[in-house]
């Protein structure tokens, strides 16, 4: 989840599906944010792997259909 802070005047980024992180980067463009975001994410993959542990269930869009393409 990215969304714009005017507070801190910069895009601030959570990933709702790890448990006890709210915002856990940011990013002065959208651009940047994701990349922040896409790091962040594959430090988290890396570290749940090193400990044995599994990966959060997604609960984004959890019960929403996806319709075949």
């Amino acid at each position: 989840m990215i969304q714009w802070s005017e507070e801190d005047n910069c895009y601030l980024v959570g990933l709702p599906d790890f448990p006890g992180q709210k915002w856990i980067t940011h990013g002065n463009t959208y651009a940047e944010s994701v990349k922040n975001a896409e790091e962040v994410l594959e430090s988290l993959i890396e570290l749940y792997q090193k400990l044995g542990e599994s990966l959060p269930e997604t609960e984004v869009n959890k019960n929403r259909e996806i319709l075949p393409k």
